[in-house]
């Protein structure tokens, strides 16, 4: 069954977000005011040397945790999503992948409300370039044990939901 979205409205716009409300209709004929956040795709990579991840520890404000994530972020207009993912990599963690990046997972970590479509890429390898580009991204850079990955998980380390999906499917490959 598919919604109609009828008129949009824009509520808010920045370069970051774009806030609308819609008319949608659901099946059944029901009308109701929606909320959608138009958002620039991300692109990630999990990148892996001798049986560690680079992870970043990071505070994020906003639910005000801290957790490890994989480096990523906004994919700029005209940017290929796995170009995207090495250059965020490199940016925040001054390690650039050795090598091409494949795709691991692709996603809307929340499609009723938000456009952004995530893609993770995964790369074994990488070189040393320096330090970050963007060093308040995190408060730590650090390889971390593949090993140790279900433990940080459990343990409630790893609460980004992007960062999660990645993490797991990358276990599921390796095993």
């Amino acid at each position: 069954m598919r919604w109609t979205v009828g008129q949009t409205r824009t509520l808010y716009q920045d370069r970051w977000v774009h806030l609308q409300t819609a008319d949608v209709e659901a099946p059944g004929g029901h009308h109701f005011d929606h909320r959608m956040i138009r958002s620039a795709n991300g692109a990630y990579a999990l990148i892996v040397v001798d049986g560690h991840v680079l992870l970043l520890w990071r505070h994020r404000f906003i639910p005000d945790t801290w957790g490890w994530e994989v480096p990523g972020g906004r994919i700029e207009p005209g940017e290929q999503p796995d170009f995207a993912a090495a250059r965020e990599a490199t940016e925040e963690t001054g390690w650039r992948p050795a090598g091409a990046l494949e795709p691991l997972a692709e996603f809307f970590p929340m499609a009723g409300l938000v456009s952004a479509h995530h893609h993770v890429f995964l790369g074994f390898g990488a070189v040393r370039v320096g330090p970050p580009a963007d060093e308040f991204e995190s408060d730590r850079i650090v390889w971390v044990p593949l090993d140790d990955i279900r433990g940080l998980i459990t343990a409630g380390e790893v609460s980004d939901g992007t960062t999660l999906l990645a993490l797991l499917a990358l276990l599921d490959r390796l095993r």
